[in-house]
Order: C-alpha cells, then structure tokens, then sequence
C-alpha cells in the first residue's frame, strides 16, 4: 500500500505536499509523488522540476516517511493518474484543489472531479489557503 500524491507545481499542488506526508506517517506507508506532464505540448506547465520533485522527498524523509518519485506522460491526466493508483496499490490519493469557475469546468472539464469519482481508493483534496 502507498500514498499517492499527485503534484503539480502550483499552490494547490504545494498546498497537497505536507498533507500528503501526513498522512504516508499516520498509514505507516511510503509516499509515491507522481507529475503527470501531458504529452506534445510545447511548454508544458504541470511539470515539476526535478529540484522542487526531491525537495518533497527530502521533507518527507525528515518526517521519517520513505518517499519516491515517478514522473509519466499521458494525453489524459486524469487517466495517467488514476493508472498510477491502480500500479501502486494506492490506499490514499492526495490531490490539491483550485478554484474553477461553472464555465471553466464546462468548457475544460474538470481532473480533480474525474479524480474524486474515480478513483477507486480514498481521495483526500486539499486547497490553499487564501
């Protein structure tokens, strides 16, 4: 069993981080921080530098948590994601939030709504404070 977080570099996915730790601590489990880039884009704005990608398995192992890190490509986040879950034997799924506008969920869809349907584990969502 792990604890997945699915990371992207923006403050709901920095808001994610530590409630990820904490709960990879209270299950007793390794933490696997899993970006998700989508494929054939020019510049790509979910990747995570691989810097900012240790520094959260740096903070997890100050806390006593075992943690690693799996960046993939997929066309469909949601998707790669929740394949992750399903490789990883995943107890918990760790997402940050962002606040998205009715039009804005209708017109893009939304990746944590597929998330929270689908997973076929736990979901915990976790937003930034203001």
């Amino acid at each position: 069993m792990t604890v997945l977080l699915s990371y992207t570099p923006t403050p709901a996915g920095a808001a994610a981080v530590p409630a990820a730790i904490r709960q990879a601590q209270l299950r007793e489990t390794p933490l696997v921080v899993l970006n998700v880039q989508r494929g054939g884009a020019l510049v790509e704005a979910n990747a995570a530098p691989e810097a900012e990608l240790e520094e959260i398995v740096r903070q997890a192992a100050a806390t006593g948590v075992e943690a690693s890190v799996q960046q993939i490509e997929s066309s469909d986040v949601a998707e790669g994601v929740l394949q992750a879950v399903s490789a990883h034997d995943t107890e918990v799924l760790v997402i940050g939030l962002r606040h998205r506008s009715p039009v804005g969920k209708l017109l893009l869809g939304s990746i944590a709504q597929r998330l929270i349907l689908d997973a076929p584990c736990e979901v915990l969502a976790v937003k930034p404070s203001e």
